[in-house]
């Protein structure tokens, strides 16, 4: 069996990460570098002179506005300490797969709606910087289906209780054998008035675009994309087809990863989860930087209050 040095890249391991956030002071000043690269700048007046309060606060020596290191972050009004956030971070980015909530729960020794929360809002946060990926080049692109009757019902296109969504995996215009990038995204239906949205803000214009037969996608010949579409036999024939393997063999991951850890994942969750399935592909060459990174954005991504998280509640995925 061939092997990869990508396969073989040292990660954060457990140990390293111990040494860098095992303590509430470390992922606060974590928080602090992440947060102010430049030092220090007060919300309210753009003041950077201040003092450090012995409750963790910054307070400006100009206006007096106290600031708190995670106030307008994700982890705004939290009651964990931040090591157990940290670790969950790390927990989520390091793994080829995904962690489930109930993991999490044993894990991190917390309740199990407390993990789910937690990972709710940090793949929120890989959402929101998976947003502003942009292809380009060759991309293969094909739609999928998540939910509705496993044995009996119909499959593919038109299916009863199924969730669409679309995927775009780039490859390199040289070797169409050496995949770089990807995007996936939720669609109501797989339509041109659903998919225009999200190839205008997500493609570089001049791409070339590989699909399907299906209409809905006709449009992006006169979008100023070089649109090639292919017919397909249909069946697991269509999986085989030599212009689509990269984004057949995407699909299969991303599918078996969320029946082999979250078993199930609700239509109003889904595109958090194929984010946290983007974010950790598209950074997959740098396994050691990923909580680093993933922290950068999660100082910039604003509270997700609690209510936004329950509003599927009883249909919550794991």
């Amino acid at each position: 069996m061939p092997s990869y040095d990508i396969q073989f890249q040292k990660g954060l391991s457990l140990q390293e990460f111990m040494a860098r956030y095992g303590t509430e002071e470390q992922c606060v000043e974590a928080i602090c570098k992440a947060r102010w690269r430049d030092g220090f700048v007060c919300p309210e007046c753009g003041s950077t002179r201040h003092y450090r309060l012995a409750r963790g606060l910054f307070q400006c020596q100009d206006c007096r506005h106290q600031t708190s290191p995670t106030s307008g972050t994700i982890f705004q009004g939290t009651k964990l300490p931040l090591t157990i956030w940290f670790l969950a971070m790390h927990l989520l980015t390091q793994g080829k797969h995904s962690v489930s909530a109930l993991e999490l729960k044993r894990q991190l020794g917390v309740h199990y709606e407390t993990a789910w929360t937690m990972k709710q809002k940090i793949i929120q946060v890989m959402l929101e910087r998976e947003a502003q990926t942009v292809l380009s080049g060759r991309i293969e692109v094909d739609d999928a289906y998540i939910g509705g009757e496993r044995h009996l019902g119909k499959r593919g296109r038109g299916a009863a209780g199924k969730t669409p969504f679309v995927v775009a995996v780039q490859t390199d215009p040289k070797n169409p054998a050496i995949v770089l990038h990807m995007r996936m995204k939720v669609l109501k239906h797989v339509a041109a008035r659903d998919l225009k949205p999200w190839f205008r803000h997500g493609f570089t214009k001049g791409s070339t675009i590989l699909t399907d037969g299906w209409q809905a996608y006709n449009f992006l010949d006169g979008a100023g994309f070089n649109h090639e579409p292919h017919k397909m036999p249909g069946g697991w024939r269509s999986a085989k087809h030599p212009a689509f393997p990269w984004v057949n063999t995407v699909l299969g991951n991303l599918k078996g990863n969320i029946v082999g850890v979250t078993r199930w994942v609700g239509k109003a969750h889904l595109d958090r989860y194929l984010a946290e399935f983007q974010y950790r592909f598209n950074r997959r060459f740098n396994l050691k930087s990923m909580l680093s990174r993933l922290l950068t954005v999660a100082v910039q991504t604003p509270a997700l209050p609690q209510p936004l998280l329950k509003l599927a509640w009883m249909g919550r995925a794991t």
